[in-house]
């Protein structure tokens, strides 16, 4: 009898990890009527590619439900953005981290042969492991932050390797960033306030940086491995 529970047990346990699984890179039945599509299908890097360019290079893999960037190969790397722009709109994603690792969300990002990175126009939600890479040591250069623009208001990220769960909101410029359940920044772009801040960093000489009302979702390739999933988002009116 102690057998046959034990057997069961296993068995839901492996169920409801199957069921677990199987939830990631979808969406519920309620956030299709709420609008929401997927960025990332979870098997192919289908709606993404590199910046400037009209492919996908080898160097972002799928595996197990995740997009990675594998930094074991110079080949196909570089950052990559959505196929489609987005004005008003509410992005979810989840990341995790390599030990010591670099990277970072953009948003508003202009496509644009005179630019050479995504980063030239939009700005960034950082990818950080703080306490190890160097730049944990820099203000407004933290995980969450408004990357060189402004500083998390409390510092919610999980341990390196862990899954973190964030949003990007932008609504009529009025923007906000959440960790992990926390709302961590929150700005309005295109005012003056917004303009003093682009001019008191490293931005305020690109000609570019932060000026466009929409644009595409990039995903940073900043030399170290790292993963996303769940990458979903609502267009708001």
């Amino acid at each position: 009898m102690k057998k046959t529970y034990r057997a069961y047990a296993l068995l839901l346990v492996l169920a409801c990890f199957a069921g677990n699984v199987a939830a990631q890179n979808t969406l519920t039945a309620q956030e299709k009527k709420d609008g929401w599509k997927l960025l990332f299908d979870g098997k192919t890097t289908k709606g993404w590619h590199n910046y400037n360019k009209k492919t996908i290079g080898q160097g972002w893999k799928v595996a197990d439900g995740e997009l990675y960037l594998d930094n074991s190969t110079k080949e196909g790397r570089g950052d990559i953005v959505t196929d489609g722009e987005y004005q008003n709109y509410e992005f979810s994603y989840q990341w995790k981290i390599d030990s010591c690792g670099n990277s970072g969300v953009m948003f508003n990002v202009v496509e644009d042969p005179a630019q050479n990175a995504p980063y030239h126009s939009g700005p960034e939600m950082q990818v950080l492991d703080n306490d190890c890479h160097k730049d944990g040591k820099i203000v407004k250069h933290r995980t969450g932050d408004l990357y060189d623009l402004i500083s998390s208001s409390k510092e919610t990220v999980r341990p390196v390797g862990e899954w973190n769960e964030a949003r990007i909101v932008s609504k009529n410029a009025k923007m906000e960033f959440w960790l992990n359940g926390t709302k961590v920044v929150e700005f309005t772009m295109h005012t003056p306030e917004w303009d003093q801040l682009v001019a008191n960093s490293k931005f305020k000489t690109w000609p570019v940086f932060g000026k466009s009302l929409k644009g595409h979702l990039a995903l940073q390739d900043h030399g170290d491995k790292v993963w996303f999933r769940n990458l979903k988002i609502k267009e708001l009116k």
